[in-house]
């Protein structure tokens, strides 16, 4: 095991340290250093073209933060020790492990049916042996089987290091100030109640300000029409690539193991040499694969490839109601007739679907305030709330996506 302590000059937080031989390793290994290859943000940088950051950004991110957060914790008297210090550490640098090419655009496409969830969870256990169990607690943590409950939440929960990381760091990367939150005083306010993570009540503002920031980040950035668009191509592209696979149609990615994803139809278990595969395989593959088959003879796939490539996008258009199935099917019938494929292939190129952003949840994970007097309430329930129930209720827009025609 390396002895070696790693200095990293992060643009959002400046020095970030790994000082312990094992978490070094582990970020070392391949499994991890892929993340440099996939883009946190996907398409987000047809938008905002600062956005090229990856995924290996913000684990360490998060892992700066988690190690913040547990300093902060045990300076106020909590019982953290050193191995659930390193295995929190090791969990959140890979939370994210599981995440294929282009992120949650292809999530459960190249490998249907599957969370990059249980993703990360089928490589922690693989990383898990190759280091001779000693992952074996960053794994309890991860799963939320470790009895202090508190860790895992600051992993993955309503006010996790994962969520303080990607706002903070996608509204630099992106120039979009509305995402910017005051993650230092949430991190500073944190406390343990029963067991239980919560921050104490003199966060309140900079919490509602984080879940403001949130919801607009979302409607801004993550759910813009421009980025909703690219990466609803990109699924239609690997469908598409699929289905002709499918007819028989000899095609080929160039990449074996984009090649072995597209045409494999048992991918619903990832283990031995498909976990391998899987973890071979990043946006370069991906990317490789559109333009190559921007010259396939194929109509439908040809297409989109070169759209995709040269950013000449299908065309989005948001409203409160579900379009109708007139509406689709004329303008199915149109790009039908302009590039002379049939209606039903013609699905790849107009379709419907919905966007949700919900700001808060209080039936799922709740945040809970602490107040002076030991009483603990719910952020929706203090007094003059800005997290209200309104707040609450998801808000949905329909979208109908559509290639413009002259």
């Amino acid at each position: 095991m390396s002895s070696i302590s790693k200095i990293i000059n992060d643009p959002v937080y400046g020095y970030i340290t790994i000082n312990d031989p094992l978490i070094f390793d582990v970020f070392s290994h391949p499994y991890v250093q892929r993340l440099r290859r996939i883009h946190q943000m996907a398409f987000a940088e047809l938008v905002y073209p600062g956005a090229v950051h990856s995924r290996l950004h913000h684990a360490l991110g998060a892992y700066h933060l988690m190690g913040i957060a547990l300093a902060d914790l045990r300076n106020k008297g909590i019982e953290i020790s050193r191995d659930e210090e390193q295995g929190a550490k090791l969990a959140i640098l890979l939370h994210d492990i599981g995440h294929g090419p282009y992120s949650h655009a292809l999530e459960s496409i190249l490998v249907e049916n599957v969370s990059h969830e249980d993703l990360s969870i089928a490589i922690i256990n693989n990383l898990n042996d190759q280091f001779n169990q000693k992952l074996s607690l960053a794994l309890d943590i991860f799963t939320g089987k470790y009895h202090k409950h508190f860790l895992y939440q600051l992993i993955s929960g309503q006010l996790d290091v994962d969520r303080m990381d990607y706002l903070s760091r996608d509204s630099f990367f992106t120039g979009v100030s509305e995402g910017v939150i005051g993650y230092d005083r949430i991190l500073k306010m944190l406390t343990v109640k029963d067991g239980k993570l919560m921050a104490e009540s003199k966060a309140i503002y900079s919490i509602e300000k984080f879940l403001v920031a949130r919801r607009l980040m979302y409607w801004q950035v993550y759910l813009h029409k421009t980025v909703l668009s690219a990466e609803r191509m990109l699924v239609s592209i690997m469908q598409r690539a699929r289905e002709l696979h499918a007819l028989g149609v000899a095609i080929s990615a160039r990449s074996e193991p984009l090649d072995f994803f597209i045409k494999s139809r048992e991918t619903n278990t990832i283990v031995g040499d498909k976990l391998e595969l899987f973890c071979e395989m990043d946006d370069y593959d991906v990317m490789s694969a559109i333009k190559k088959w921007v010259n396939e003879k194929d109509i439908v796939l040809s297409t989109l490839c070169r759209m995709l490539v040269e950013r000449r996008l299908l065309k989005v258009q948001f409203s409160p109601e579900k379009p109708t199935d007139f509406t689709i099917e004329t303008l199915k019938q149109r790009v039908s007739g302009k590039l002379g494929i049939s209606v039903e292939e013609a699905r790849y190129l107009v379709f419907s679907g919905q966007a949700v952003n919900t700001t808060y949840n209080p039936m799922d994970e709740r945040i809970n305030i602490l107040f002076k007097d030991g009483a603990v309430k719910d952020i929706s329930q203090v007094d003059n709330a800005l997290i209200h129930q309104t707040l609450a209720s998801p808000v949905k827009k329909f979208y109908i996506c559509f290639m413009a025609l002259p």
